[in-house]
């Protein structure tokens, strides 16, 4: 096939212990997931519907070495916060996929963090306008080597954390998720048809706070390989 202009390069994260790599298309994120963090961003944590955003594939930042990268700061903020996130990566594609059947689309999982534009956020969330600003930027979903599930298996529990400098500033476990990964594919494949490729960010606990430049975060989910991000 000929294109009129030079064709994007495919977006892709790292397999662990490898020298595969999984091509990365869509990046849905679950908003609210935790119930500690949904109080802190003063919300009530009952099992209200799922609610989704996405970060558009540019937006990834795949681990450079085995731990992850540099995330450079970026423009129009003031108050960059961070999310430590188990994402979910998607051998098979469906629409009403039911719960039961959602871990054998699942191809692995990786650990990301949902870097977010605080201020940019809140002031759409002001207006009643889109998080797009906020949420799916340049850099926006750094993301650790992907494991695969018929390694891993599929994780329902263990701890998931994230230090900034060395100091903890995330802490809670998978089994505290408020919907369990495949009660998020159901309901995300009742909205899109999911596909191959596609990454789900599963929504992180509480402590979500500011970063800068020179500041170091690091975190995981147990069993998992983890995630390094130099704030440049």
């Amino acid at each position: 096939m000929a294109y009129v202009i030079t064709a994007p390069e495919q977006a892709v994260v790292a397999v662990a212990g490898s020298g595969d790599h999984f091509p990365v298309g869509r990046i849905y994120c679950v908003g609210r997931n935790y119930a500690e963090h949904a109080r802190e961003m003063g919300h009530d944590p009952d099992r209200e519907p799922p609610f989704f955003f996405q970060k558009h594939a540019g937006a990834l930042l795949a681990a450079a070495e085995p731990a992850g990268g540099d995330f450079p700061y970026p423009s129009m903020t003031s108050d960059v916060h961070h999310e430590i996130e188990l994402v979910v990566a998607m051998k098979l594609g469906g629409t009403d996929i039911k719960a039961a059947d959602a871990l054998g689309h699942v191809w692995g999982y990786a650990v990301g963090i949902d870097m977010t534009r605080r201020d940019v956020q809140g002031e759409a969330k002001k207006l009643g306008r889109p998080w797009d600003g906020g949420k799916s930027f340049d850099n926006a979903a750094p993301v650790s080597l992907l494991h695969p599930a018929s390694e891993v298996g599929h994780p329902a529990a263990g701890a998931i954390w994230l230090d900034v400098n060395g100091t903890r500033r995330q802490e809670g476990d998978l089994n505290q998720l408020i919907w369990s990964v495949p009660e998020i594919i159901e309901h995300l494949s009742a909205l899109f048809g999911l596909q191959a490729g596609d990454l789900i960010m599963t929504g992180t606990p509480a402590g979500v706070a500011a970063v800068g430049p020179g500041d170091e975060l690091t975190g995981g989910v147990e069993g998992l390989a983890g995630i390094m991000v130099r704030v440049v």
